[in-house]
């Protein structure tokens, strides 16, 4: 890892949420499957935008928890959009937290993964984005 100071994303954050008690495992971290669900569904607003409609997530490339989170950390999930298909979208999401009650506070990367969504109609088959078609 590299010691040059990392900023979060430019652009807004797709989702943000306080780490609660009944997240923890029981040595007081959040869990990474709470992360990874909060990751998740934050990833699926832009790729519901670009469907315009519903979307199943079918896959996630791998993800590195670089830092835990705590209880009462903001979580910040950033969401981008770097590929399509016929029926897929690929986005990219970053989640970082920060001290809550410290304006001042340093936000810091705590994972990143690339979520793939396909668009899905009324009978969950997958079917073609808009312009796609």
């Amino acid at each position: 890892m590299s010691d040059a100071p990392e900023y979060p994303p430019e652009t807004r954050p797709v989702g943000r949420i306080i780490a609660m008690p009944a997240d923890t495992n029981p040595e007081g971290d959040i869990f990474g499957g709470w992360l990874l669900a909060q990751m998740d569904v934050a990833g699926a607003t832009p790729a519901f935008e670009l469907a315009q409609g519903r979307c199943a997530t079918v896959a996630l490339d791998g993800m590195v928890f670089h830092q835990p989170v705590a209880v009462g950390d903001e979580v910040s999930i950033y969401a981008d959009v770097i590929g399509t298909g016929r029926t897929s979208i690929r986005i990219h999401v970053e989640a970082w937290k920060r001290a809550r009650g410290q304006p001042l506070a340093t936000s810091v990367r705590v994972t990143q993964g690339v979520f793939t969504y396909v668009a899905i109609d009324e009978n969950r088959k997958p079917r073609p984005l808009p312009g796609k078609e």
